[in-house]
């Protein structure tokens, strides 16, 4: 049975096999910092360990039980908002003239992609959010003032 195990700061996928009577962890894959299966790494693995049969959909249920957002003293809620928070000062340092001085368009166009991109992601998080979710459309000023 293959599962997630956590070592240090990154996550890996293990499977246990028995060798010589003995137990030994296979690493099917390293999962980074943030644990997710994709599809890309399901191709991988299937690739590297075609013998291991693993059972996906159960390994994604276990990662996503894995985040504890109901608890503000969990390390995925605090590293959430310390992105949040980090990303919000980074962001306010663009201003563009900066953008227009860039040496290179493409770098100044892939910025303004990435900024599109992210409010698009806001925006739609921010729709989850307030849509009369319990405590999370109290926690949307807009609601308030509404």
């Amino acid at each position: 049975m293959a599962f997630v195990r956590r070592k240090g700061n990154s996550f890996y996928l293990v499977h246990n096999v028995r060798r010589g009577g003995k137990v030994r962890q296979l690493h099917l894959a390293r999962l980074g910092a943030r644990a997710r299966i994709t599809d890309d790494l399901v191709r991988e693995v299937s690739k590297k360990h075609p013998f291991v049969e693993l059972d996906w959909k159960a390994l994604r249920e276990q990662l996503n039980g894995q985040v504890d957002l109901a608890n503000p003293n969990s390390p995925a809620v605090q590293k959430l908002v310390s992105s949040l928070r980090a990303l919000n000062l980074e962001l306010a340092d663009i201003v563009p003239p900066l953008l227009r001085i860039s040496e290179s368009p493409v770098v100044a166009r892939e910025l303004l992609v990435q900024l599109r991109l992210l409010q698009s992601t806001i925006q739609v998080k921010l729709e989850q959010f307030g849509r009369g979710r319990g405590r999370f459309s109290d926690a949307n000023p807009t609601s308030r003032a509404r």
